[in-house]
């Protein structure tokens, strides 16, 4: 299944959606109890998983998405795991080094933000602010030791998320989470998809445009390291809670590297997609 969060008119609130083709309808609408967020559907397990799916044929879909207001695709992930490096090419064009084990930084929550959000941030903290199109893990169950042959059964869906970040601060801190936690650094969605609809995450297409122009165009398949490894990796040193977010690193093409580089400029659009998950939109202002 496709699922969705998206604000209705007149409110703040965002509500989970179950999507078919171009349109929603409201999950907590299927039967008593039903849950509103995809944060509660996860937490519910696989019975709940199961009753929304059995309910869905029944259900109205009649929102519209083109006209919809989302919200970030996970409200409120227990952590945000940012995996650096893990493509070859995209650390050789930063001029860092693949390491023997992942690259792991956290997201600030803050930095969340959803599909046709406006991100602003202050010209005077950066004019160096990259995009990077990122395949979103969301796990669906504790993962603790788990082998790389299990890791994929602990997955619940997956997402597009675009890691942006600011490089001028990257480059002039030790650590990497400030950089790439401004308000709304982070955009995910507008979809998950369900783990039984992506039967293989290292087989998928992967880009980016910016303002019109294809900058990344790669495969997941360029990982250094799978989704599988990273997850087991993860699991030795800490529980991996239903809900955790783990964005697993970008191809090659990002703007810092190119000759002229190419930032996001105040009114940018970008865009980064998954084939078979969705396109992600992120309109940028630049403020003095």
């Amino acid at each position: 299944m496709r699922f969705a969060h998206v604000i209705p008119a007149g409110t703040s609130v965002p509500r989970l959606i179950a999507v078919e083709q171009d349109a929603g309808a409201f999950v907590d609408g299927f039967f008593a109890g039903a849950p509103s967020t995809l944060d509660a559907l996860i937490a519910g397990g696989d019975e709940l998983l199961d009753r929304v799916r059995d309910a869905a044929p029944r259900a109205s879909f009649d929102v519209p998405l083109q006209d919809a207001a989302f919200a970030s695709a996970i409200l409120a992930p227990p952590v945000i795991l940012a995996v650096g490096l893990n493509y070859a090419a995209h650390s050789s064009e930063l001029g860092l080094k693949t390491d023997a084990t992942p690259t792991v930084f956290v997201l600030w929550p803050n930095s969340l933000s959803g599909h046709e959000g406006t991100t602003t941030w202050p010209r005077a903290l950066s004019e160096a602010v990259d995009y990077e199109a990122e395949l979103g893990v969301i796990i669906g169950r504790d993962a603790k030791d788990v082998s790389a042959e299990a890791a994929l059964s602990h997955v619940w869906g997956y997402t597009v998320v675009n890691d942006i970040t600011a490089r001028n601060i990257q480059y002039s801190e030790a650590q990497w989470s400030r950089c790439k936690s401004f308000d709304g650094f982070t955009p995910t969605g507008p979809f998950v998809v369900t783990a039984d609809e992506i039967p293989d995450p290292q087989d998928l297409h992967i880009w980016t445009v910016l303002d019109g122009k294809t900058l990344q165009d790669g495969s997941t398949g360029q990982m250094v390291r799978t989704v599988a490894t990273l997850i087991s990796s993860l699991s030795q040193s800490a529980t991996l809670l239903p809900g955790t977010l783990i964005s697993t690193g970008s191809p090659g093409g990002a703007g810092y590297s190119r000759d002229p580089q190419i930032f996001l400029r105040d009114r940018s659009t970008v865009t980064v997609g998954i084939d078979g998950i969705g396109a992600l939109t992120t309109h940028c202002r630049i403020v003095d």
